[in-house]
């Protein structure tokens, strides 16, 4: 695991600072696993793309393909479905839903569209995951707090200035940077780390 974290912050020098909050973050995925929670992220733009793309590592192979065991083969009625299937760690991008975002939007206030999401699919050991370079965008936070009174862990990924959701996050990793592309930058080999090192844990690499 911490090989993995080694090798982002060989890359990333700048990151060293964040090792901490790294872990914990990690800590925190892999306790909402554990206990068979799944991971809910949101984010705007360039970070819904984010989360999209980390909803696709966790989903499904990351760093090697998760094949399922000769028990899970069993329950299939054809030898072919579970040859093409992957063992995943449940996680579902807020950001995918076009139809309902754009219902609640016209119906009520865009700045909650996440969390009506977030209030609906929130279940004990889930956690959601913030992207928000500037940590203070209003559908997002508004998730976040919306995550708070379900109960459930919020990690950030925000730039490295305080924000709103420096606040209130159980944590936020600050990344050393204050412009938005370069704070974009640094996030996406931080979820990259994240999801390798869930992937060691769960699967065999």
């Amino acid at each position: 695991m911490n090989g993995f974290l080694d090798s982002l912050i060989d890359r990333y020098p700048s990151l060293a600072q964040c090792r901490e909050q790294i872990l914990k973050a990690y800590e925190i995925i892999i306790d909402c696993y554990d206990n068979g929670g799944k991971l809910l992220c949101c984010g705007n733009g360039g970070s819904a793309a984010d989360c999209d793309h980390l909803v696709g590592e966790l989903m499904k192979g990351f760093l090697k393909k998760r094949p399922l065991s000769d028990d899970d083969k069993k329950a299939f009625s054809s030898d072919l479905i579970p040859l093409q299937l992957q063992k995943g760690l449940p996680a579902i991008s807020l950001c995918a839903h076009s139809a309902l975002m754009t219902a609640f939007s016209n119906d009520e206030s865009p700045d909650f569209v996440f969390a009506q999401q977030v209030y609906c699919l929130a279940r004990e050991n889930d956690i959601l995951v913030c992207f928000s370079t500037s940590g203070n965008s209003e559908n997002v936070v508004y998730a976040a707090e919306t995550a708070k009174a379900k109960g459930i862990k919020v990690i950030s990924l925000t730039g490295k200035n305080e924000s709103r959701l420096s606040g209130i996050s159980d944590v936020c990793i600050r990344l050393p940077e204050t412009e938005t592309y370069k704070i974009q930058e640094l996030t996406l080999p931080v979820y990259h780390c994240l999801a390798a090192m869930a992937e060691e844990h769960y699967f065999e690499i």
